[in-house]
């Protein structure tokens, strides 16, 4: 744990166990929220077929994923961590280095 804690640079044993639970949440909760929006662009599992249900879907949840993290991790009060070392790699990834 203390090599984990120097990497993240957290000062606590209790953050990681924050850090590990708004992780946890945040993807069943963005599995959730994917639910709806499918069904909102007009996806259903039913009448759509598989081979575009499922990779809109799984981009659908990578994308609220992304969106959320920072959010649940307010939520746990781990936001500074969040928005460091995930959230503003991401968006350097995809481009949007003027946001951060």
């Amino acid at each position: 744990m203390e090599k984990l804690k120097q990497r993240w640079g957290l000062t606590s044993n209790f953050q990681i166990i924050l850090i590990i639970a708004a992780f946890s949440i945040n993807g069943s909760f963005a599995a959730w929220i994917a639910k709806p929006v499918t069904q909102f662009i007009g996806l259903d599992y039913d009448t759509t077929s598989p081979w575009l249900f499922w990779p809109v879907r799984i981009l659908l949840i990578f994308i609220i994923y992304q969106i959320t993290l920072p959010l649940v991790g307010f939520c746990f009060g781990q936001f500074k961590f969040f928005w460091n070392f995930f959230t503003k790699k991401m968006l350097k990834r995809m481009g949007f280095k003027h946001i951060i």
